[in-house]
């Protein structure tokens, strides 16, 4: 078992808030393992890295000896959190929450113990509630601290309608602690006011409160806008090894030592040692790499990982054949051989005439993944990969 002072290091690593931290801490001088709780409404099937932040925190309570409560809010889902909405959000059917409840069970199990994880859904016990039972939740807070919540507060001023069952949300999300005991729930930045709720409902049923972590909301590929799929800026759970690969090594160089904070598994004090290469000249990219490689592993396997580089299109490394080389075909057109320089330029690998010989020149020509060397002539019949520079490869096959 990791001392307190090493537990704590490892679980404010990329913490936003903790609170509080003297709470915490004396549950983790009790010594036994603490009920993590983290809810996620099943709104979409999959899951993109922006959603593993929190997971990976929970990864982390796991390896430290806790038990890990994953929440699947199919109450809440059909509901709507209203978190970051300027309307109300639709409601899910039953149907949509459950098809989509079995798609996040896999993904999450990527990166969470199974055996160390315990899946519920708030519907056990938030189904059984009659309506004297929601009206006594609903009671013990006022619509004027509901509308303190930021999100209300715009809405409200803005004159734009906010339905009642959207005052539920909250009040059911901080009733899940209280029916799980929970003593610490995570979420993230935009969660704050519902977990909150969980503290002042534990403490109303009488139960020690919950210790509250916020993580922080990861930015997407653009390095701006937090990551989502609707802006285009992600890279999915269940994106191919070669695309995940690809996103990873065009993200801003600036953007690297964040994903590694939050994404990483590795030390920080690694990492520290990694920006301070980079600092002193060494190739941001060749950390990216390590970063892909290490995610890659996490959702495929290290085979994936390791061959990634090779079905991710144009950047593929010189001399090396990737996935799915496209094919063309170059005709001889009645001569009797064609030179290296005129099939690049017919086969579209370079622009021009002066393209190509500039290519050659470099030594930036392949075939067949080994470097081009001499005057050879292509004749009726060869069929080969040519990769000219990094971006350029096809599988040319010569025609009469």
């Amino acid at each position: 078992m990791a001392s307190i002072d090493e537990a704590l290091a490892v679980i404010k690593r990329g913490v936003d808030e903790l609170i509080p931290e003297d709470e915490l801490v004396e549950k983790l001088k009790q010594g036994r393992p603490l009920r993590i709780k983290a809810g996620f409404d099943p709104t979409a099937p999959d899951l993109h890295l922006g959603h593993t932040v929190l997971i990976n925190k929970l990864r982390q309570f796991q390896d430290l000896g806790h038990e890990v409560i994953f929440l699947i809010g199919d109450f809440t889902g059909m509901i709507g959190d209203p978190t970051g909405k300027s309307a109300t959000r639709p409601p899910l059917t039953e149907e949509q929450v459950k098809q989509n409840a079995i798609t996040y069970q896999e993904q999450v199990f990527k990166i969470l113990d199974p055996a160390k994880t315990r899946v519920v859904f708030n519907s056990e016990w938030m189904g059984k509630m009659s309506a004297a039972d929601m009206i006594r939740l609903a009671g013990q807070y006022t619509v004027a601290r509901m509308l303190e919540r930021d999100d209300f507060t715009k809405r409200y001023r803005a004159e734009q309608s906010i339905a009642i069952h959207e005052f539920l949300y909250p009040l059911v999300q901080g009733y899940d602690s209280v029916a799980l005991e929970a003593d610490v729930e995570l979420g993230g930045t935009d969660q704050k006011f519902n977990l909150l709720m969980g503290r002042i409902l534990q403490k109303h049923y009488g139960q020690e409160p919950q210790a509250i972590l916020t993580m922080p909301i990861l930015e997407g590929l653009d390095g701006v806008q937090k990551m989502s799929k609707s802006l285009g800026n992600y890279i999915g759970v269940n994106d191919a090894p070669g695309e995940m690969y690809t996103k990873l090594l065009s993200m801003p160089d600036e953007l690297l030592w964040r994903y590694f904070e939050l994404l990483s598994f590795r030390p920080l004090a690694e990492v520290e040692e990694f920006r301070a290469a980079v600092s002193a000249g060494a190739n941001p990219q060749d950390y990216k790499k390590l970063l892909a490689e290490e995610i890659i592993t996490r959702f495929h396997n290290e085979e994936a990982a390791k061959t990634a580089h090779k079905s991710a299109g144009n950047r593929v490394g010189l001399g090396e054949i990737p996935e799915n080389v496209p094919e063309v075909n170059v005709s001889l057109d009645g001569q009797d051989g064609l030179p290296m320089a005129a099939v690049l330029r017919l086969a579209g690998l370079v622009k021009n005439g002066a393209a190509a010989r500039d290519v050659l020149g470099r030594g930036a020509v392949f075939v067949d993944g080994d470097k081009f060397e001499g005057d050879r002539q292509f004749v009726k019949g060869d069929d080969c990969v040519i990769q000219a520079g990094k971006k350029k490869i096809a599988r040319v096959l010569i025609t009469e």
